[in-house]
């Protein structure tokens, strides 16, 4: 799990221009950031997509004393444009206040999708709390030593409102915590690294008596690496072997830095790199020890060596960038070029795993012996981790509230779970290991006594968290992991359809709310609209009613609007209780 991370909000005002979309549709460049496409430039694009921002207030919400800083420019193969815009009022960040403007291919304005449902405007701009009052609140209500506080504008729930944003040092870690300024109420307390297994799934195998013991395989003889290359100049590609705890021998493109010296750093994907933590809690990804090798071999098939996990984790990240490189032309994770790097055997009895968007790394513990037994270092979690760190990117799905156990609930934290378990599934699809065969489940490799921890053909088989199948007034407010099934499903019946059938080794029987049936368009289109959806339509208050219109109209942009394909998309959201007609009156 990835928690929504609103420090990052608040901090990307300043931010370079990046393209992220389907193949061929971008435009910029790890050099340059921007290249000319059909004769117009970045810059142009962002400057149209401004000017109609304002120009369009009563549509946009963007009004006087508001600044749009763009994150995103994505250029659609059909012509149109969209720029995803963070907003400042008054020179203060606001939360809640993204936008996405879209632009016909001449730069007409053609809509627009935002967070806020008005504008960001608080009713007062003087504080009444002092900062150092603010970092007191904060600091007692995360039990933690507070940062610096900054005013911000919240705009993420009802009326905006003047608060101060504080960073706290607490002992389960780094939060992001939102004060009122005027009353000096605690508006949010947000992890800002949350973790794969939620304190719910937690205390659940604790009650159970169950622990998570993952069959990691067979112990195997240390092995020459495959490839040991006589180049006269370092350092050079190299191509060696890792034996993994989890999908046996793997490939691992390395760096070879002496005639008898390798590094695990993968130069043909950004310098991708695996480090050790040493049992530090450290984000810093500096501290982290290189593993390096005489022989371009990393691991033994077992704990027993340090390298087993870090040749798991790195196969996994690596297959991970390749998926999104393969299918969507995304070049990493913040599709900037950038590596997406690992650290493991992190901190003490850790039994967890999660995305670092500060590290820009993958985090994983060793376990914490008791009911985790073993590093989550699995094809798919990665997977999931590393789609969080994509979603941080682009819309910052988030959650509504967090409990004090860290739990987090409401549809858009919901909806950024169920894109992580779609986007991780494609990933094994992708990668394709007969060592880890490619389904629809997630964490069938932990060990857990129901055979998966999520399943997107039929969510509430879960009984651990408690996943819904379909959509109710409820789940606004339920937890994200069990809240996600909605939108889970609804890809599922997309992408394969309503009924039982058998896929690869697995079987499964997709219900629907409404006892109709659903006929699926495939994999490959289905994973090619919720991205879309994602990157184009997605901001960081979407929920599921907001997520079937991002969908149809990416249906409507790479399939037309009287295809099949869009056709199925409102036939899958039907099948799980989204429709048009259900929509609530008041969502935000």
């Amino acid at each position: 799990m990835r928690s929504a991370h609103i420090r990052s909000v608040a901090v990307a005002v300043a931010v370079t221009t990046a393209a992220t979309g389907l193949t061929g549709t971008a435009f910029a460049g790890p050099a340059t950031g921007v290249r000319q496409q059909a004769g117009t430039t970045a810059a142009q694009v962002v400057n149209a997509a401004r000017t109609a921002a304002f120009a369009h207030s009563s549509a946009t919400g963007v009004g006087a004393g508001d600044e749009l800083h763009a994150q995103d420019v994505m250029i659609d193969p059909e012509g149109a444009r969209h720029v995803r815009f963070v907003r400042t009022h008054r020179g203060m960040p606001v939360l809640g206040g993204d936008l996405v403007v879209h632009l016909s291919r001449r730069l007409d304005y053609t809509g627009v999708t935002r967070a806020a449902d008005h504008a960001v405007r608080p009713a007062t701009t003087e504080a009444r709390l002092t900062a150092r009052q603010a970092e007191d609140r904060a600091a007692s209500a995360a039990d933690g030593d507070a940062g610096t506080a900054a005013l911000v504008v919240d705009a993420r729930r009802g009326a905006p409102v003047l608060a101060y944003q504080v960073v706290v040092d607490a002992a389960d870690g780094s939060r992001t915590v939102v004060v009122d300024a005027v009353t000096g109420t605690v508006r949010s307390s947000t992890p800002d690294n949350d973790e794969f297994l939620s304190p719910k799934v937690l205390e659940a195998l604790h009650r159970r008596g169950e622990s998570l013991d993952p069959d990691t395989g067979i112990a195997a003889r240390a092995f020459a690496g495959t490839s040991v290359s006589a180049a006269a100049h370092y350092p050079a590609t190299a191509h060696g072997s890792g034996r993994s705890l989890f999908v046996g021998k793997v490939p691992l493109t390395t760096t070879q830095t002496a005639r008898k010296s390798f590094l695990l750093k993968d130069p043909t994907r950004y310098g991708t790199e695996t480090r050790d933590a040493k049992g530090r809690e450290t984000e810093s990804f500096a501290q982290g020890a290189k593993f390096t090798s005489t022989t371009d071999a990393w691991g033994n098939g077992a704990t027993s060596s340090r390298g087993s996990a870090a040749a798991d984790a790195q196969y996994g990240i690596t297959k991970t960038l390749d998926f999104y490189k393969k299918t969507f032309g995304r070049k990493g994770i913040a599709n900037n070029s950038k590596p997406a790097r690992a650290m493991v055997h992190w901190g003490r009895k850790v039994g967890n795993a999660f995305w670092d968007s500060d590290c820009g790394c993958m985090l994983y513990g060793d376990g914490d012996g008791q009911e985790i037994r073993k590093p989550l270092v699995v094809l798919d979690v990665t997977g999931h981790e590393l789609t969080h760190g994509v979603v941080d990117a682009t819309a910052k799905l988030e959650p509504t509230r967090v409990d004090d156990d860290g739990n987090q609930y409401g549809e858009p934290g919901a909806l950024n779970e169920s894109l992580a378990d779609i986007f991780g599934s494609n990933v094994e699809f992708s990668a394709n290991n007969p060592k880890n065969p490619p389904n629809y489940l997630l964490g069938e490799k932990l060990g857990l006594a129901q055979k998966f921890l999520r399943r997107l053909d039929h969510p509430s088989l879960d009984r651990l968290e408690g996943t819904v199948d379909y959509w109710s007034p409820e789940v606004a407010d339920a937890e994200v992991h069990a809240g996600s099934g909605v939108s889970s499903h609804a890809y599922y019946l997309l992408a394969e359809g309503s009924g039982r059938k058998k896929i690869g080794a697995t079987t499964y029987d997709s219900p629907t709310y409404d006892g109709s049936t659903v006929k699926g368009i495939g994999r490959t289109k289905a994973t090619a609209i919720f991205y879309r959806a994602l990157t184009r339509y997605m901001v960081s208050s979407t929920d599921f009613h907001d997520a079937r219109t991002a969908t149809l109209k990416a249906a409507k942009d790479l399939y037309g609007a009287s295809g099949v394909e869009y056709r199925t998309v409102d036939q899958a959201w039907a099948a799980v209780n989204v429709t048009e007609a259900g929509t609530p009156a008041a969502r935000h």
